[in-house]
């Protein structure tokens, strides 16, 4: 490929999505979108997260080797992991921030990688590294973080590169700047966010891990005083009760599956178990989406539904009928994270968002305790 591409890399816990882009301007252009399957059983072997590293290197460098003419990269963008609280936007990558990665993020989790892979891609390649908008993006006010609990401040812990792009979407639509936009949007995959964007900026969300509506694979929020009773009853270790709720929770500790299309397949068959989850998870997300659009004084520009979950003509039509009231629904199904990934690299590369450099001072405003 003769031209200066921008390559994106998005580890999951199996696989490694690549992505290579072609800046057209102030837009990317798709040229590639490739997922490298991981064996299970390989992946297993690992002791962490960390040590998958110079495996996963070499399997994408070999992929890109293995492309005919080979491939002049201008930038690669890596997805952000679990890092400290940071602003939006691009955060070069250097040794520090993928030490930190490695080695003392906030939670374990293969996005970690991200970082390091983009470091050891682009090093090859003599080009910058980014990542972009990672989970720990956070832009919440003080009236947000005040809990109610002194010792447990709210935190962000969202899906904001998925939903910054999609809020950015909206903008083009409208023909607003992105900065004027306000809108609920909510992500529904694996995990679920639903945040409220005001001007542009992720002001409020259900945090993914915490507070969010049950998904087909974690709890969400949980009433606290059984919780605590779960924690000290000797039926867990800490470590499974956190897989528990965090991976073998929502959907799949009721029904045994994370396929919501297996799901819709057994209330058509007569389960009234799997309907009245189903029922009971978008009774949740909808009653979430009530409560970010309340953040924005009921006046949203749109509610934008996004992630794997929006290609359901049923959970889509379930969650119209219940929030249509409150503001137009705006379907961006799927996850446009490569693109996002991309976007943001590019405006690091041309100056409209200069990328900052780690470490990152988070500009959360302290709580007066």
């Amino acid at each position: 490929m003769g031209k200066d591409l921008i390559l994106t890399i998005n580890p999951g816990t199996t696989t490694t999505r690549i992505g290579l882009f072609e800046p057209q301007g102030p837009e990317v252009i798709a040229v590639l979108d490739q997922t490298i399957e991981h064996d299970e059983t390989r992946m297993a072997q690992f002791p962490d997260i960390a040590a998958q590293l110079p495996f996963r290197a070499e399997a994408v460098q070999d992929f890109l080797d293995a492309i005919p003419g080979g491939v002049r990269l201008a930038a690669v963008a890596g997805r952000g992991g679990m890092l400290s609280p940071v602003p939006a936007g691009a955060i070069a990558v250097n040794a520090e921030l993928v030490d930190f990665a490695l080695h003392r993020p906030l939670h374990h989790h293969a996005s970690n990688l991200g970082a390091p892979l983009a470091h050891r891609i682009a090093g090859a390649a003599g080009c910058p590294a980014f990542i972009v908008d990672p989970v720990s993006v956070d832009e919440l006010p003080p009236v947000a973080r005040v809990s109610g609990c002194p010792e447990l401040p709210r935190f962000s812990f969202v899906h904001a590169l998925n939903i910054r792009a999609c809020g950015r979407r909206l903008a083009a639509s409208l023909g607003k700047p992105f900065e004027q936009i306000n809108a609920v949007v909510a992500h529904m995959g694996a995990g679920i966010s639903i945040a409220a964007l005001k001007g542009g900026r992720i002001v409020d969300s259900s945090n993914r891990m915490e507070n969010s509506p049950f998904s087909p694979e974690r709890a969400g929020g949980l009433p606290p005083m059984p919780l605590i009773d779960l924690c000290y009853s000797g039926t867990y270790s800490q470590a499974e009760l956190k897989r528990r709720l965090y991976g073998q929770g929502g959907v799949f500790a009721y029904l045994g599956t994370k396929d919501m299309r297996r799901v819709e397949a057994m209330i058509a068959e007569g389960d009234e178990k799997a309907r009245l989850v189903w029922e009971a998870m978008v009774y949740q997300i909808g009653k979430t989406i009530g409560a970010m659009a309340a953040v924005l004084d009921f006046r949203p520009d749109a509610i934008i539904l996004t992630g794997g979950m929006a290609h359901s003509g049923s959970i889509v039509a379930a969650l119209t009928q219940r929030c249509a009231t409150l503001a137009p629904l705006v379907l961006y199904p799927g996850s446009h994270e490569s693109a996002a990934l991309a976007e943001g690299a590019l405006r690091a590369l041309s100056g409209a968002e200069p990328a900052r450099n780690w470490p990152v001072s988070s500009e959360v405003e302290p709580l007066p305790w």
